[in-house]
């Protein structure tokens, strides 16, 4: 059986984008939760919120970093794998990939910061406004990156010359047919996610008696 690369390099990025997609769509819902709970810690001063704040800003973390590592080798597989695709693409999914970066990234990983070690240090109001600062980057980061997924599916807002595509209208190409259908979908997708990962570790604990 010969292998061919185009099947192998389809094998490597489903695999490797199977393994990541589980980590966003968690930790999107799970940092509103985390958002909420601090919400109530802020307005009630009950140390309970704030207990069950710190532990899944913890879980939060570790699954963050997890979705960052992944989403590192799926970038480097669109220059490895699909390099005729991503030089022919380059004038829209590099500035869509870069504004994820400058817009959620970097503002989710400046106020987690402040989330993990800022408790105690920082006052109530601010470790509140930083759990919403990370929510909101989670919301804007999948913005993006479903930007870019269905713009794959329904592309607009551009014209090829050359073989290259032109973006002629930045509005029509970001906002294109498919969009707002599987921006909604990872919402609920993300919600439910979290929702039901919180349930069922409470439910453990409380089957521990912990």
């Amino acid at each position: 059986m010969d292998l061919d690369p185009l099947v192998l390099s389809r094998i490597q990025f489903a695999f490797v984008v199977s393994f990541h997609a589980i980590f966003p769509v968690f930790t999107i819902g799970l940092a509103s939760y985390i958002a909420l709970i601090y919400g109530l810690a802020f307005k009630t001063n009950n140390p309970k919120w704030e207990r069950l704040g710190a532990f899944w800003t913890q879980v939060f973390a570790v699954v963050f970093g997890m979705g960052v590592v992944s989403g590192i080798v799926m970038s480097f597989q669109f220059g490895t794998n699909w390099s005729n695709f991503a030089l022919a693409t380059s004038n829209f999914l590099g500035p869509i990939l870069s504004y994820e970066v400058v817009t959620a990234f970097f503002l989710e990983a400046a106020f987690l910061g402040v989330l993990l070690f800022g408790r105690g240090k920082v006052p109530n109001g601010v470790h509140f406004f930083a759990a919403l600062m990370v929510s909101i980057g989670t919301f804007i980061s999948s913005f993006w990156i479903l930007s870019a997924n269905s713009w794959m599916q329904t592309p607009a807002g551009v014209e090829m010359r050359d073989g290259f595509y032109h973006v002629i209208d930045w509005s029509a190409a970001i906002f294109n047919d498919s969009f707002w259908y599987r921006f909604t979908h990872m919402g609920l997708a993300s919600f439910l996610t979290g929702g039901f990962v919180v349930a069922g570790v409470s439910a453990w604990f409380i089957i521990e008696k912990r």
